[in-house]
C-alpha cells in the first residue's frame, strides 16, 4: 500500500494509475486524513468480500428479521 497526497495524485495521475493497474493499493491523503482508496478492478470484489468477513450472520433468521422490521415501521403512518 502506497500513500500519497492529493496535489501527489493530481500531479502524477499517469504514475499512480499504472502502479495501480500493476495490483498496487493508493490511499490518498488530504488535510492529514485519508480520504480515498484507489483499487484495481479486479481486487475490488476481494476487498468488499474481505470487509464484510465476519460481519455477517450465517444462522441469521429471514423470518424473524422481516417480523422485527415490520413491527417497527408498523406505527410509522
Amino acid at each position: 500500500m502506497t500513500s500519497v497526497t492529493a496535489t501527489e495524485i493530481q500531479n502524477n495521475f499517469g504514475k499512480f494509475l499504472k502502479m495501480v493497474q500493476e495490483g498496487h493499493e493508493i490511499v490518498i491523503i488530504k488535510n492529514g486524513s485519508e480520504v480515498a482508496r484507489l483499487i484495481s478492478k479486479e481486487q475490488t470484489v476481494s476487498f468488499l468480500s474481505d470487509s464484510l468477513v465476519g460481519v455477517l450472520s450465517t444462522d441469521a433468521d429471514e423470518k424473524a428479521a422481516r417480523a422485527e422490521r415490520m413491527a417497527r415501521y408498523e406505527g410509522a403512518d
